[in-house]
């Protein structure tokens, strides 16, 4: 497991304020989200969630995993983060087309893409507006607005 188990650190600190405690923390999310919370989702959540917002891939989340020491493959991690995903706790940001991010964020948003350097960053609150939209088809309502504006270092 990527973190101490929290009853020994419980232990440790009970006469003290209690620390968040990431591997409950997560098992509490998974549940909210009507998720079973197998150890390797425990772990991958706590790992995805306990850094704040944030966008990686799969492999990126798969190599934290290995650092941390959760015996899980690639493809658990895919399945997961659709499973996270399709449960809400995740958005899916398709960038390029070999290349899928995950955000923890999932309110309604938009990025920056850094071209070249593969980097996601949100796009403040408030800077940016969507104006002149197409009339929807018939009983349709939009879910989301995906904006996503390329960058790239200015040449000198």
């Amino acid at each position: 497991m990527p973190f101490p188990d929290c009853q020994s650190r419980k232990a440790m600190h009970s006469n003290t304020e209690q620390k968040p405690c990431p591997t409950r923390d997560a098992g509490n999310r998974l549940r909210a989200a009507g998720l079973r919370p197998t150890r390797q989702r425990v772990a991958l959540a706590g790992l995805l969630f306990s850094k704040g917002d944030r966008h990686l891939t799969a492999e990126e989340l798969h190599g934290e995993a290995v650092i941390a020491n959760v015996p899980v493959s690639l493809a658990t991690v895919y399945n997961t983060l659709h499973q996270f995903t399709d449960a809400g706790m995740l958005r899916v940001l398709a960038i390029e087309s070999s290349k899928t991010y995950f955000d923890t964020n999932v309110s309604d948003h938009q990025h920056f893409y850094l071209e070249g350097e593969n980097k996601v960053m949100d796009i403040p609150d408030g800077d940016m507006s969507v104006n002149g939209l197409p009339q929807l088809p018939e009983g349709m309502e939009i879910a989301h607005i995906d904006v996503v504006i390329r960058l790239r270092r200015k040449r000198s």
